[in-house]
């Protein structure tokens, strides 16, 4: 089958020619990049300094060791942060329809917030938002 009867067919019906101008695409993206990477990895510069070798903070001088351990209250505040911000998100598709859901959806999200806010409850009452030193 020939490039011209490919795009032509392309048009009728969902097949597998539709997808051909993606693929080409996607192989022309991918051939750039790897041409690009093997091009610049050849004809750049090779000059290792120790200035070049050095890490790179923002101007910054380093000082002290980055492996020092962190108070497990940051990770918990951060995977709390994630978990509530998730859920809040689940709002928004109840907004946008909230006329065609009618009172049943209206009850389904009240139920999702009395949960969201059972949730928070715990959450405080465990004390995983007190910060101690």
């Amino acid at each position: 089958m020939s490039l011209m009867n490919i795009l032509l067919n392309a048009t009728e019906g969902n097949n597998a020619a539709n997808y051909f101008p993606i693929g080409v695409q996607l192989i022309f993206a991918i051939g750039f990049i790897a041409t690009m990477m093997i091009a610049t990895h050849l004809l750049g510069p090779k000059r290792k300094t120790a200035d070049k070798l050095e890490n790179f903070a923002s101007g910054i001088p380093t000082h002290g060791n980055a492996r020092q351990p962190i108070a497990i209250k940051y990770f918990l505040v951060a995977i709390l942060f994630v978990l509530f911000d998730v859920e809040v998100i689940f709002f928004y598709p109840y907004a946008v329809n909230f006329r065609a859901l009618g009172w049943d959806g209206f009850w389904k999200v009240l139920m999702f917030v009395g949960f969201f806010v059972v949730g928070f409850t715990y959450i405080i009452k465990k004390g995983a938002l007190t910060w101690e030193d």
